[in-house]
């Protein structure tokens, strides 16, 4: 992997409650300067993709709980894509999956999948979940035909880790999210089959690739 396709593979993030669009326009011209994507709050979109065209534009749906309705998340998305996202990053709905109703969730995503044109990232939360409940994760985001599964919101205790992305690894590409901050650890985390990775440290990230 040279260098400009690590920067490719990072999606340079902010998304706290308190984020303006003065951070968001930081994180859009280190992401342009670096040859990184962005992933930023949807409110911002439609203002992002003008200030920054060239800049691949991740966004959250349902974030970060995962708890909106079926029908809110698809608007959400449906709304994110009309505004210039070129990518989605949705979260589940942890607590259907808690009880057992896969069959929901897989439902939900599938409906947001085929309602917009543009690649779905499913954030399962691993630190709120058992290897079982990770597994019936990743097998509902294949069922509904998403593009990745992704480890973390960044709002849950715990992040990415080896262990974590190994077995996302078995149903769909990983998108490794929360606590990577490293370019060892970004490393560490493709390695094991991750082939993206969401990150607010993404300048550092890339600022450590080994120069030739």
């Amino acid at each position: 992997m040279n260098k400009s396709d690590f920067a490719a593979s990072i999606d340079h993030t902010v998304l706290g409650p308190e984020t303006t669009f003065a951070d968001v326009t930081e994180v859009l011209d280190e992401a342009d300067e670096y040859g990184m994507n962005a992933c930023i709050p949807p409110c911002y979109v439609a203002e992002a993709a003008e200030y920054a065209p060239d800049v691949t534009l991740a966004t959250v749906i349902g974030f970060p709980h995962g708890q909106n309705t079926p029908e809110t998340k698809r608007e959400e998305s449906v709304d994110a894509w009309n505004e210039g996202a070129d990518e989605l990053d949705v979260v589940i709905n942890i607590g259907r999956l808690k009880a057992g109703d896969d069959d929901a969730v897989a439902a939900e995503l599938a409906e947001i999948v085929a309602a917009v044109p543009v690649p779905v990232k499913v954030i399962i939360e691993t630190a709120l979940l058992t290897d079982d409940e990770k597994h019936r994760a990743c097998a509902a985001a294949e069922e509904a035909d998403a593009a990745m599964v992704k480890t973390s919101t960044g709002f849950a205790d715990g992040g990415a880790t080896i262990e974590d992305v190994e077995l996302m690894a078995e149903y769909l590409p990983v998108k490794a999210s929360g606590g990577v901050g490293s370019y060892e650890e970004a490393m560490a985390m493709f390695d094991v089959g991750a082939v993206r990775i969401g990150a607010s440290s993404g300048v550092e990230i890339v600022d450590g690739f080994p120069e030739e």
